[in-house]
């Protein structure tokens, strides 16, 4: 904040720019700033006021929480390039110009609620993906190794968790060639969003929480007991998590504790970014233990 105050009084934003402007690599820091207090004036009150738990802003693990905030908001143009390339290398072949066309002349609300199905259809699969494929899962298990639930939590995402799950999200949105505008409202809905069913709220939302997804419907995705494990893989619509059979909201209870079962993910932000690359020994089943269980039951 320093640093773009002092930028601001030296006359930063009035500089003349003395021919065209070049595609340069830049770091976000002013973008850091301004996503971090419109967040922290909306979710910190709401918390405070709505929270189904008495926690403190500064609770375990915010550290590393907001280390995973700034770092990717920071590399914002990285991210960006590791999102869209994929799609336009592996997937262009499937683009149809007929097709585009059609998509782009219906309602911009039509377009909207297509762009957010289509990707949580895909984020349902690639999620669920993350859960089953072990070697996947120590990436996933990362996002998960998140102890307390607040607006926070959701930034803990390893940078190939992050690219990988929304490198895929975003291939039919770009083979569909969906106009710029709902495009865009989507991008900052689904950033909000994620934010909010993360979230510390006790809305419960009634009957609504059986068509779109609320922060109880999610928390049971992150809880540790048995019951919810590999849960709630939709982040939009519970819709897909019935059909599938992966759907779990037993009425009004909320999980008991959150993170990773096993409880051997490191509590550093760089010893966490190396954890998925480490081999670990895998462990010999206890007498009667299944040593079936899906990678994602570890968490």
């Amino acid at each position: 904040m320093t640093l773009v105050s002092l930028a601001a009084v030296m006359g930063g934003s009035r500089v003349a720019i003395d021919g065209p402007m070049q595609d340069d690599l830049y770091l976000g820091l002013d973008y850091v700033l301004l996503i971090l207090i419109a967040y922290s004036a909306i979710f910190i009150p709401m918390e405070k006021v709505f929270g189904r738990l008495k926690q403190g802003v500064f609770r375990k693990g915010w550290r590393v929480d907001l280390t995973y905030f700034f770092v990717s908001t920071l590399l914002v143009q990285l991210t960006t390039y590791l999102t869209l390339k994929p799609a336009i290398v592996l997937f262009g072949w499937a683009i149809f110009p007929s097709v585009q066309e059609f998509v782009r002349s219906q309602p911009y609300w039509v377009q909207f609620l297509e762009i957010a199905l289509l990707a949580d259809l895909v984020q349902y699969w690639v999620h669920r993906c993350f859960h089953e494929i072990p070697w996947l899962w120590k990436f996933h298990a990362i996002h998960h190794s998140a102890e307390v639930m607040d607006w926070m939590a959701g930034n803990r995402l390893h940078i190939v968790d992050l690219a990988l799950t929304r490198s895929l999200i975003y291939v039919p949105a770009f083979v569909l060639g969906f106009s710029d505008i709902p495009m865009l409202i989507y991008i900052v809905f689904v950033a909000l969003y994620s934010v909010f069913i993360h979230a510390n709220l006790a809305f419960r939302f009634g009957w609504l929480r059986y068509v779109f997804a609320t922060p109880q419907f999610h928390h049971w995705h992150h809880g540790k007991e048995a019951e919810a494990i590999d849960r709630n893989y939709a982040v939009h619509f519970p819709l897909l998590d019935w059909v599938f059979g992966t759907f779990h909201l037993p009425g009004d209870r909320w999980p008991k504790e959150y993170g990773v079962k096993s409880n051997d993910v490191p509590e550093s932000y760089l010893l966490q970014w190396i954890y998925p690359f480490k081999r670990t020994k895998p462990e010999a089943p206890k007498t009667g233990e299944n040593s079936n269980d899906s990678p994602g039951e570890n968490n």
